[in-house]
């Protein structure tokens, strides 16, 4: 039986994670289906999911293959190098180094590259092409993140519920406005996915190399904890060093 603190966190995290990923592919899917039609959009997106059910049935059991230390250490490395990208990203832009992410520009941005491509004959094709695209890009980072918070505890059908329940408030949410989802805090929440996916990187990489964590699952709050210290510092000293903090 999974402790609360295991569940709770990687349910969090799938969940936190997969809506980050959705709200972008739910972006430029709204964009094709407004700009050129439903059709060409929803039939991009099928293709792209059916593709990602696919690569799940088939390669999703071979992770039962490899020995539990060896998939801690695997997960480990690759949450490390995936939490520590977003977090990176968010720190420079807390600090106004780097613009925050706008998904009203990401739309308008599509939308323009969509109207001048109208007048192709392969319109509906390339609209099409950009909505399957950007689902598949996505869902296969919510995949990965899916199958790095779950499989290491046997917690991989817990994870994908919190993935499914994403999916399905960003569509309902998207379909009731109509329009890009600029209210969610997608810079926040990268903020919040890149410490969570780090200390699960931490931990499962500690696990794998055969450490013995006080506090056993507990352990990743207090690693959270001090990623959250260290981040905070950072983006501290960032904005000492950067002239004015710009947000875009």
């Amino acid at each position: 039986m999974p402790t609360f603190t295991a569940l709770s966190s990687t349910v969090t995290a799938a969940f936190l994670g997969s809506l980050v990923e959705v709200v972008e592919a739910f972006t430029i899917v709204l964009a094709v289906g407004i700009t050129r039609s439903w059709k060409p959009a929803l039939i991009g997106a099928g293709l792209a999911l059916a593709l990602l059910v696919g690569l799940v049935v088939i390669f999703g059991p071979l992770i039962a293959l490899i020995p539990i230390h060896l998939m801690q250490f695997v997960v480990g490395v690759l949450l490390l190098m995936f939490g520590m990208r977003w977090l990176r990203k968010a720190i420079l832009r807390a600090a106004g180094v780097i613009a925050l992410h706008d998904e009203a520009m990401a739309f308008a941005k599509e939308t323009d590259l969509l109207t001048r491509q109208a007048a192709e004959r392969r319109a509906d094709y390339l609209a099409g092409l950009a909505a399957f695209k950007a689902v598949l890009l996505e869902g296969v980072e919510v995949v990965f993140i899916v199958i790095a918070v779950g499989t290491a505890r046997g917690l991989t059908l817990y994870a994908g519920l919190g993935a499914l329940a994403a999916v399905i408030l960003v569509v309902c949410v998207g379909a009731i406005l109509h329009r890009p989802l600029t209210q969610i805090p997608e810079n926040t929440l990268k903020f919040a996915v890149g410490l969570m996916l780090t200390a699960f990187g931490v931990f499962w990489l500690g696990e794998g190399l055969g450490a013995d964590w006080p506090g056993a699952d507990l352990a990743l709050l207090y690693i959270l904890a001090s990623l959250v210290a260290v981040s905070a510092g950072t983006v501290s000293l960032a904005r000492r060093a950067t002239p004015k903090a710009r947000s875009l």
